[in-house]
């Protein structure tokens, strides 16, 4: 039997501008980093998780202005409530699977491949059951989950800015994971939104839309920039010390 959850999302602020919200129901593997970032004009919202419960009804506290729901990436565990929100930033290479999500939107083991579980598991995580332990209510039925398309509102490539009143990003595109993935990288403050192109955490490199070749002139990109903190989509932040120590990691491993 699995539990009802006493409420979905767990939220905590980083700093003046900075807030993480998670899923601690979600497995680690599906257990995306959800950043609400401030500006003074409108305000980001930095990937959006699984979309089980509503992100917009748990974070209302926080959306006192106008938001732009980033996409990272749009695998399932990134994009799930993009569709609550009016306007959706992402990558070229990846908009249509935004407003027209084709990836498995399932949470059942039994419906991942047992190739898939073999990648997962040879780099680093564990599939024993469904992707979540406990429900986000009574009578939710796992098998009624789905992504839904989001509206799709703001196409970006590589170089282009977001601002947000007070803050300004420059979009990075760090495919390798996938062909869109992107980061938002503010120089001003040597922040950077990472996404899944670099955690402090088992990277997936081999999933049916990864690029290795990519993902490695993707991390000798991030070696090179001079941060000071990275907010990635997946396991805690962290400084430049540590990037550089994940990206000579992930080199060596695919020298």
């Amino acid at each position: 039997m699995i539990p009802i959850a006493d409420r979905w999302f767990e939220i905590r602020r980083i700093d003046d501008d900075i807030t993480l919200l998670w899923e601690p129901h979600v497995i680690p593997l599906m257990r995306c980093n959800i950043w609400h970032v401030r500006g003074t004009t409108r305000d980001l919202m930095v990937d959006t998780g699984m979309g089980i419960a509503s992100l917009t009804e748990a974070a209302k506290h926080l959306l006192t202005k106008p938001v732009t729901a980033v996409a990272t990436h749009t695998h399932a565990d990134h994009i799930g409530s993009h569709c609550e929100f009016d306007h959706c930033l992402v990558h070229k290479a990846e908009a249509a699977n935004l407003a027209t999500p084709t990836e498995r939107g399932t949470l059942l083991y039994s419906d991942f491949t047992q190739e898939d579980v073999i990648k997962i598991r040879v780099a680093g995580y564990a599939i024993d059951g469904d992707l979540i332990t406990a429900l986000p209510h009574a009578g939710y039925d796992l098998r009624s989950y789905k992504i839904n398309p989001a509206r799709v509102t703001e196409i970006v490539e590589d170089g282009d800015m977001v601002d947000i009143g007070g803050r300004r990003f420059e979009v990075l595109h760090l495919p390798g994971h996938s062909p869109g993935s992107m980061g938002l990288w503010e120089a001003a403050s040597g922040t950077l939104f990472s996404g899944d192109a670099l955690y402090d955490g088992p990277l997936l490199d081999e999933l049916d839309d990864s690029d290795i070749p990519a993902y490695v002139r993707t991390m000798k990109r991030l070696r090179d920039l001079p941060v000071r903190v990275v907010h990635a989509g997946h396991d805690p932040s962290f400084g430049r010390e540590r990037l550089v120590e994940l990206c000579d990691a992930y080199l060596a491993k695919r020298a």
